[in-house]
């Protein structure tokens, strides 16, 4: 699949998470995916060799010839991976970029998972348009963040590694799958997100919070629950696509296609 001379700009974007790894070609135009998403169990030892096989299946699943853009849950700058909180610690320090490239024999992006998400929001979902200081946060496998200031996202924020509570960090708190781990119900785990967002509030004064990743389908379970924050929190407009929407604009930048 690529994209026709006169026909809609498409490129893949694909979303490396600590469990599943999803993708779908994505109308960098409009934000449309413009086919079914498909999505791959992370490969465990999730090594960088065992990864790129994986990210190889979802390009062969699609046909796909052309540009790639792929997100990872990592700091990644100049196409390294500069950390490795919920992959192999083989990825630590690792030309990631470079080693997905080769796997798959297409051009390749590689950029941090949540400013993925944010880029996505601030191009078609909650965050367009928004001035001041807007926080995306992605509850998953961990926690992603994504600050944007006036319309300029700041990569590679790790705020899902602050220290809180006290002598854990937050992403072992109140991720979303801390909060399958430990089967928590909603009104024992909204007061854990709750608590960390008032965090945020303290050390950033947001005037915006959008929570994506997989547990924003359920937002109305526990938004209207957030309290003594001084911002106002919404979900993610591309709810869990956000990821792959992202990575596939990253790419369309990079190589031209926008």
């Amino acid at each position: 699949m690529a994209n026709a001379a006169n026909g809609p700009k498409i490129v893949l974007g694909i979303d490396i998470g600590g469990t599943g790894i999803k993708g779908a070609p994505v109308n960098v135009e409009t934000g449309e995916l413009t086919a079914e998403r498909a999505r791959y169990d992370t490969p465990q030892p999730s090594t960088p060799e065992n990864v790129a096989a994986v990210v190889r299946q979802m390009v062969d699943h699609f046909n796909w010839k052309g540009p790639i853009g792929c997100t990872f849950p990592a700091i990644v700058r100049n196409g390294v991976t500069l950390s490795a909180a919920n992959v192999d610690k083989s990825w630590l320090n690792a030309p990631a970029e470079q080693i997905l490239t080769d796997g798959v024999g297409q051009p390749l992006k590689l950029l941090n998972d949540a400013d993925a998400a944010g880029l996505a929001e601030q191009t078609f979902g909650a965050a367009k348009g928004q001035m001041g200081k807007v926080l995306v946060v992605t509850l998953g496998t961990g926690i992603g963040t994504a600050l944007i200031v006036d319309g300029k996202l700041i990569s590679n924020t790790e705020f899902g590694h602050l220290i809180y509570p006290k002598d854990t960090i937050a992403e072992k708190y109140c991720s979303g799958k801390v909060k399958d781990d430990l089967d928590l119900k909603w009104k024992d785990f909204n007061p854990r997100l709750n608590g960390y967002l008032q965090h945020l509030d303290l050390l950033l004064s947001p005037d915006l919070v959008i929570i994506g990743g997989g547990i924003s389908k359920k937002h109305e379970k526990f938004i209207p629950e957030m309290t003594g924050i001084r911002f106002e929190v919404v979900a993610a407009t591309l709810q869990n696509d956000a990821g792959i929407v992202g990575a596939a604009l990253e790419a369309a930048y990079t190589y031209g296609v926008l």
